[in-house]
């Protein structure tokens, strides 16, 4: 973990420490976190749990689907963490150095830019009932890459193997239709023998090993593939396991059992046998009641109960906090594609909106195109006030905000030792808040004369989704219609706050595009500034469209419709093809990413936000003693946790902190 981060977080810890208690608290037995746990803190909360004590889980919001090889949603990608082994792996330091998981040793030729992983002898699959059914070859690891590029099973993390295997891209194109099929044997990934894999990238990638704990890389049982097809892991006996656990039983909006898996190659590391995840669509609600008479082992703390807890000696020893982490960016989007909400739609040529009239996307259409418009919003969004929301009096808000899309801390240029977010096209924008009334209240009087002219009606209704299982999210909502209207005023826009479904929103509200305005996050798939790009740069099909992907901020349809902002998202689209194509330079790549990303924010095309608020927690956990890394799956594991016999306290979590 960087020092800037490190300093940032233990004046936060000390701050809290006062309010802290520091014997052991109630026991307790039921939880969701993240995934870390481990050794015993200072405080001496209690030794962990014996092997085999189960940890049993509440959540509310329900995967969509298991299969990891075409999920991008967090919530679902954690399945796949914890029942799939990667080919490396990474310890619970955050230093992200990695270390060997499936494959013992690994080589690069830059002549040919061949990556060759030597397998670990011995792997097996096994089965929802845990009985062994085959080997782990390193055939399993090109069918499952096959089985992303399939354009019929429409995998969400398809796009990063486009952008990094020899012919990815070529050979989906060739099965979708839209080129000249080419043969899988062509794609750069390669089986030489049972235990010996190969990768043939496109480009010099030097962040590739990072990609290799993200879930399009995971191995898949390749005869199961097959036979399943469309359906493989839509239940748990419908895929097969080779991670630390396996599913023993998936019961939709009831339950989901992880069970340990005793044939995964580092059981021993395995200390939680059961995992019982049970669905109550009010676990946010219930958890702190439940948490508090020990029927619960983990539960989130609302910002409207974190005092009282840590005020009351029952409970205030109960309480710590997440793990902070910079694998995710939060950053409010303006969506410029509110005709047509969702894959059917793309590229069909309608000329309607699809978006209820309600909402009259026809003006929002011509106000986010147009720059002054999106500049007013921008300068009136006060993040440290929605950012209060989640943080209160307990931390300062200012912690964890962001003037960049990229965490500070995140990338370090190894050559110099210089944070990413130190490169001179930043200056302006980390050295001033972007809330600024004065500045938005000019925006605004500018915008609404060019907007009346292209026939505008005002109040410009402006759609804010959020997902009701989410903690406070509707708060902060609402909390931002109130800034945004008080500082610009009713008669230019109307903040319309509307909750989406609390299972499948992102495939609901997101993914269709079915916002206006709204705060989206990015997971980093790699360890590189180009991970910070995917939700905006679209690269171009050669046929005046434009490749979807995650992109949902929908730039690419100010250019297809020929918009106002046509221009400005071609700039930017240019600009980041330019640092895509720096390869052997970091300080040049740095620097070229650096402009693309000055430039996505300087033109209101984004509005920076902050990194993940750490939720206060109780937590028999220790999030200390997980595996750590800022980009991938790592963080979703169990793997190398303990369950303890009390919550662990603030002490034990700050003792972790200052030694990490």
């Amino acid at each position: 973990m960087k020092k800037r981060w490190i300093a940032m977080l233990l004046c936060m810890a000390m701050g809290l420490s006062a309010l802290t208690g520091c014997s052991g608290g109630t026991d307790t037995t039921q939880a969701e976190t993240a995934g870390e746990a481990g050794t015993q803190g200072a405080s001496g909360s209690g030794d962990a749990a014996s092997a085999g004590t189960a940890y049993r889980v509440l959540y509310s919001s329900e995967v969509e689907t298991l299969n990891y090889l075409t999920s991008s949603s967090s919530v679902e990608q954690t399945v796949g963490a914890n029942v799939i082994d990667t080919l490396i792996e990474y310890d619970n330091s955050g230093d992200m150095v990695p270390q060997p998981g499936m494959a013992t040793e690994w080589s690069y030729d830059e002549a040919s830019m061949t990556w060759t992983f030597k397998l670990r002898e011995g792997m097996k699959w096994v089965d929802h009932t845990g009985t062994a059914v085959a080997d782990v070859t390193a055939q399993d690891f090109v069918d499952a890459l096959k089985y992303v590029l399939t354009p019929s099973y429409d995998s969400g993390t398809a796009y990063i193997v486009f952008d990094t295997i020899l012919n990815a891209s070529e050979y989906y194109d060739g099965q979708a239709g839209d080129a000249d099929a080419i043969d899988f044997s062509e794609v750069g990934v390669k089986a030489v023998d049972e235990l010996t894999l190969q990768y043939t990238l496109k480009k010099g990638a030097p962040y590739f090993l990072s990609l290799l704990t993200y879930v399009c890389f995971m191995p898949a049982y390749g005869p199961q593939l097959e036979e399943q097809g469309a359906g493989f892991a839509t239940s748990a006996d419908t895929m097969y396991y080779c991670g630390a656990y396996y599913i023993e039983t998936y019961e939709p909006q009831v339950q989901m059992v992880y069970k340990k898996n005793t044939s995964n190659w580092d059981a021993e590391h395995v200390y939680i046998e059961t995992i019982q995840r049970t669905y109550n669509a009010e676990a946010d609600t219930i958890g702190a009641e439940m948490a508090k008479r020990g029927e619960i082992d983990y539960t989130t703390l609302g910002s409207d109960v974190v005092d009282s807890w840590m005020q009351d000696p029952a409970t205030s020893n109960m309480v710590s906090m997440e793990r902070p982490s910079l694998d995710y960016s939060y950053f409010y989007c303006f969506n410029f594609n509110v005709k047509k909400l969702n894959e059917d739609c793309y590229r069909d040529g309608m000329e309607g909106y699809s978006m209820s009239d309600e909402y009259e996307p026809w003006n929002w259409e011509l106000a986010v195109n147009n720059e002054n418009f999106r500049q007013s919003l921008r300068h009136a969004i006060n993040r440290i006030s929605t950012i209060y929301v989640n943080t209160g009096d307990n931390i300062d808000p200012q912690n964890f905000m962001e003037n960049t899309i990229t965490p500070a801390g995140f990338a370090i240029n190894t050559q110099n030792g210089q944070d990413y977010t130190e490169q001179p096209a930043f200056a302006d924008i980390m050295a001033n808040d972007s809330y600024n009334e004065e500045l938005a209240k000019q925006y605004k009087e500018t915008a609404m004369t060019e907007l009346a002219a292209e026939g505008v009606t005002f109040p410009v209704k402006v759609l804010v989704r959020y997902n009701p299982s989410t903690t406070n999210w509707e708060e902060e909502c609402i909390v931002l219609e109130q800034q945004l209207e008080s500082v610009l005023g009713s008669d230019y826009i109307d903040v319309v706050v509307e909750a989406g479904p609390s299972t499948g929103f992102l495939g609901a509200v997101r993914r269709a595009s079915d916002y206006m305005l709204m705060l989206c996050n990015w997971g980093a798939d790699y360890a590189d500034p180009e991970t910070w790009t995917d939700p905006f740069y679209q690269a171009a099909n050669g046929d005046g469209t434009y490749n979807r992907g995650s992109r949902y901020a929908y730039l690419a349809y100010a250019i297809e419709d020929n918009t106002a902002s046509a221009e400005t998202v071609k700039e930017y689209f240019a600009l980041v093809e330019a640092a895509k194509a720096i390869t052997d330079d970091l300080e040049a790549r740095f620097a070229a990413f650096a402009e693309a990303e000055a430039y996505l924010i300087d033109h209101a095309l984004a509005v920076p936000y902050g990194v993940s608020v750490s939720n206060f927690v109780v937590s028999k956990l220790n999030v200390w003693e997980g595996q750590s890394a800022s980009c991938g799956v790592s963080n979703l594991r169990y793997k190398g946790q303990k369950v303890y016999e009390n919550p662990i306290s603030m002490e034990e979590y700050e003792a972790g902190l200052a030694a990490h």
